[in-house]
């Protein structure tokens, strides 16, 4: 765990008061009870489903989503939505992240999810993956020091907005992998029962008001769903160490750029030297 002293990252010494923070830097993801209570939940989900009700799909992702799939997301929700912003800032989920991304963390995605029941668009089951890094990549035949803690540098957080069973197809998360420095196996992306150092997956089962938080480079997936499956509704926040580059908009959009600049970058290197990059993790 860390602290800024003086504007630099200082170890810190965790206590009782970390025990969230703990859990996320050792086990890789946490999940809190009861962090809204009802009436803000209902507030909350109100707010959102307006947003999916009077805005159209943005199609952040490319070819990598038809249009049905990708008319489950909403992104930049702090922009539209105010309860959303105000629930990104929950004093828990803050306590639980500052520790390991530094009291100056910030967002750098904020998307809110609406899957639909029993629909074959409905991102059913999703392959494994990481949502950036890994960080710290290693080598075969490497392991990181267990007496290290491992650096975090970017929180998946979903604050579910109805209850997330199993056959809803909650996210599944692999304890430890994080650590692994590297990716999943591309051969078993879409394995139900893929495990990591002799440890299975965790299902993220959640009630409304609970929110779930779990590091970027800990391997991950939504479970397929299953006979029952009412779909899924949460806002999701990634929040990020501060020298890492918000990307609530895409850099076509939001960039640092003179029309000159840009002009004069004409090869794809040109382009992305100047910070100007397709989507990608967080993104979309």
């Amino acid at each position: 765990m860390l602290r800024r002293v003086r504007g630099y990252f200082a170890y810190r010494e965790a206590d009782d008061r970390h025990s969230a923070a703990r859990e996320i830097e050792t086990r890789g993801f946490a999940l809190l009870s009861n962090v809204f209570k009802p009436s803000e939940i209902a507030a909350l989900a109100a707010e959102i489903n307006q947003v999916f009700d009077e805005q159209s799909r943005a199609n952040r992702a490319g070819s990598g989503r038809t249009p049905d799939d990708d008319e489950c997301f909403r992104y930049t929700m702090l922009n539209h939505s105010a309860l959303s912003q105000q629930a990104t800032a929950n004093p828990k989920i803050l306590a639980a992240i500052e520790p390991l991304l530094g009291e100056d963390c910030h967002i750098i995605a904020n998307t809110a999810w609406r899957n639909p029941p029993n629909d074959a668009s409905s991102h059913g089951g999703q392959a494994w993956h990481i949502d950036a890094g890994p960080h710290v990549p290693l080598p075969e035949g490497v392991t990181w020091p267990a007496d290290i803690p491992h650096p975090v540098f970017a929180i998946g957080v979903h604050i579910y907005l109805k209850d997330c069973r199993l056959e809803d197809g909650p996210t599944g998360v692999l304890e430890g992998s994080q650590l692994s420095g590297k990716f999943p196996p591309p051969d078993e992306s879409m394995n139900d029962d893929l495990a990591y150092n002799g440890k299975q997956v965790v299902p993220l089962l959640a009630h409304a008001g609970d929110v779930g938080l779990f590091v970027s480079d800990i391997w991950h997936r939504r479970m397929s769903t299953m006979e029952g499956d009412s779909g899924r509704f949460f806002l999701q926040v990634h929040y990020g160490r501060r020298d890492i580059a918000q990307r609530i908009q895409t850099t076509e959009t939001t960039n640092h750029l003179s029309e000159q600049a840009i002009g004069r970058a004409k090869t794809t290197r040109e382009q992305t030297l100047i910070g100007l990059h397709k989507p990608f993790f967080y993104d979309g």
